[in-house]
Parts: structure tokens; sequence; C-alpha cells
């Protein structure tokens, strides 16, 4: 019978060198509640210098409440009642918080009809034979609607760090509600953990752009951009990238999808929309900020792993192909044994297997509040 042919193929160490190194990450990201849901996604993070933030539901606890309610010509129930009434129609969760104050109030919100959303600025409906507006201020002014009188307690709210939401029956101003939405426990020091990595921050918001620099500064978060419709959030990255910026977009909304598929990498918060987990290659199962610093931490130390295992490999093989392969037995009479050739070989893998093994003991850069 023919011998076959030996097969011929690279080096064990080298080919356990990425693996290996991706496997034991992978694991240890999950143990943290991080999931990389491919491996190249782990490459892609460790090269990001800037992090893009959304700011509702990932920097904030996306749970907004009503702090502030002035009426003008109105009763109070009755513009609450009406404003929550447009705000059916909506998803947005300022919307949610404005129903969940009448509620509590235990008022009975009206049918609205024909309502039309306006992404980024707000919504109108017809209620009760009243046409009603509900949303930002620059909203308003669009419609035509005079609100000169209240601009100044709009700026002091949105320097407070909450959300002013206007509304308007029948062309005038008649209610003026403020919404704030507080940071998670976590937020501060996750973004401190991203700046201890080099990190550029940025958030980007459709809020008010005072609200957000507002935010910001108490998160000491690098840059703002506000005021951003939905529908460009993915352009707002995509600008970053064109500037040289290696991008991870951190989100989860709807409305961040776009944001998350356009990214180097995309980083989902776990307990948002399915469509935003979708869209996301690191999914952030806890629903915390800090987990996207501890993934980018894990992401560096293990390419810093994967580096170290090719060095060794090529070093050894190096080493030790030509003295296997005899072209030392001419000078010196050194010839390697098969079975310490073997064993040889066998001390490469082991080393870049445990190497790779070390990255279980990786320690998160930021913990989650006790």
């Amino acid at each position: 019978m023919r011998n076959k042919a030996p097969h011929v193929g690279e080096p064990g160490a080298m080919g356990l060198a990425t693996p290996t190194a991706i496997m034991v990450a992978t694991g240890r990201g999950a143990a943290m509640g991080t999931l990389f849901r491919r491996g190249p996604a782990l490459e892609a993070l460790a090269r990001v210098d800037t992090l893009v933030l959304d700011k509702t539901g990932t920097i904030t606890q996306g749970k907004p409440t009503l702090t502030e309610l002035q009426v003008f010509g109105i009763a109070e129930d009755r513009a609450l009642a009406v404003v929550a009434a447009v705000e059916r129609n909506s998803e947005h969760p300022i919307g949610g918080a404005i129903i969940a104050a009448a509620k509590e109030r235990g008022l009975d919100i009206p049918e609205a009809q024909e309502a039309e959303a306006v992404p980024g600025y707000g919504i109108r409906a017809l209620v009760e034979g009243i046409r009603v507006a509900a949303g930002s201020d620059r909203f308003l002014e669009n419609l035509g609607i005079d609100i000169a009188a209240i601009s100044g307690q709009v700026e002091k709210l949105a320097a407070q760090g909450g959300t002013p939401v206007l509304g308007a029956a029948d062309g005038k101003l008649v209610v003026l509600f403020a919404v704030a939405d507080p940071p998670k426990e976590s937020s501060k020091a996750a973004l401190s953990a991203m700046h201890a990595l080099s990190l550029k921050t940025i958030m980007l918001t459709g809020d008010n752009r005072r609200t957000a620099e507002s935010v910001a500064r108490a998160m000491g978060i690098d840059r703002v951009v506000a005021e951003v419709l939905p529908n460009a959030k993915a352009d707002e990255v995509k600008r970053l990238q064109e500037g040289g910026a290696r991008v991870a977009f951190v989100g989860d909304g709807i409305n961040d999808a776009p944001a998350l598929a356009q990214a180097d990498v995309g980083i989902a918060i776990g307990t948002g929309t399915d469509i935003a987990v979708e869209a996301g290659e690191v999914i952030l199962m806890s629903g915390d900020l800090t987990g996207a610093a501890n993934a980018v931490a894990l992401a560096r130390q293990t390419m810093k792993t994967i580096r170290l295992n090719f060095f060794w490999a090529y070093a050894y093989n190096v080493a030790l192909i030509p003295l296997a392969a005899g072209l030392f037995y001419p000078l010196t009479g050194w010839l390697l044994n098969p079975m310490i050739a073997a064993a040889a070989m066998s001390v490469s893998s082991l080393f870049v297997v445990t190497n790779s093994l070390r990255l279980r003991r990786f320690e998160p850069q930021a913990s989650l509040p006790a």
C-alpha cells in the first residue's frame, strides 16, 4: 500500500495564537456581562479612539419624570390632560413622563386625532376640536407660536439639566413643562474610566443644547453634539470617521440603530430596544455604561496577548526549525531527536494557550456601584 504524503500545515502555536485568545476574552467578557457577537469586534474595539454616546437611556436612566409645570391662561389639569393626549401617540420617554404625571393625578386623558410626529422636534394632534402641539421651543417657533415671554425660563430650566417641553393650544402657548432624566449612578465613573483609556468622549443627542451641555459638564464629557435629528446620528458618526476618528457608538434606542451600524463598533445597551441590540456588535447585558469602558480595556488586552502569542510562536519556530531540519549538523553535529522535536512543539503550543488563559484574570476598569 502506498504511503500517504504527510500533511504540511502551519506550526501549532501560530494556529492557536488568535483563536485561543479570542475564545478566552469572549468568555471573560460574558462573565462581566459583555457579549461580543463576533471575534473581529474585539480587534476593531481595540483600535477605537473615540466613544460616541447617546444620552437618554445610555448616560441617563431613561426614566424621565415631570419636575416643573407652569400654565398660562388654562387650568393645570386641563393642560396636562390635553398634552398627555397628544403624547400618547409618541414613543419618546419624555412623552411617557407627561402621561405618567397625568395618570398620577387621576385625570381622564381624551383621545387625540390626526396625530403628526416630527422626529427630533415634537408632536401635534387634534384633541376635542383643539389643535394641540407639544415639543421643544424650536418646534413651537417653527409653528409660528410666540414664546418670547418664557424664553428666560426655558433657558433656566435647561441650564439646571431639565428638558423643557412647551405646549400650545390653537396657536397659543398654554403650558411649560420640565422633565428631568437623572444620570445613572455609574455613568460618571464609567466616563472617568474611558478617559483613563485615552478615549475621547462625545455625547450625541437630539435633546436641547443647554440641557445636554449641563449633563455633559456634570459627567465630564469632552464634547456635545446636541439637537441632532434621529436620522442624522449616523451622519454625525460618519463625519467623525471621515476626520480620521475610529469610532465606537453606544446607544439603546430605535433611533440609534443606524449610528450603531455606521460606527466601527456598535455597542448596544442590552436593556434597550430589540432593534438597537440587533444592530450592535457588542452587547452590554447589564445596561450599564461601565461595560463599554471594560469592553475597550478587554479588547486592548486581548490584542496585546495575541501579539505576544505570535511573537513567541514565530521566534520559537525560527529558532528551532533550522535545528530540526539538520542545518547545524555539518558544523556542530547537532541533530534533534524526533521525539524531542514533538515535545518542543507541544511546549510552544502550551505557552500560547497558557498566555491566552491569563485573560481570565482580567480585571474591569470600572465597577458597578454597590
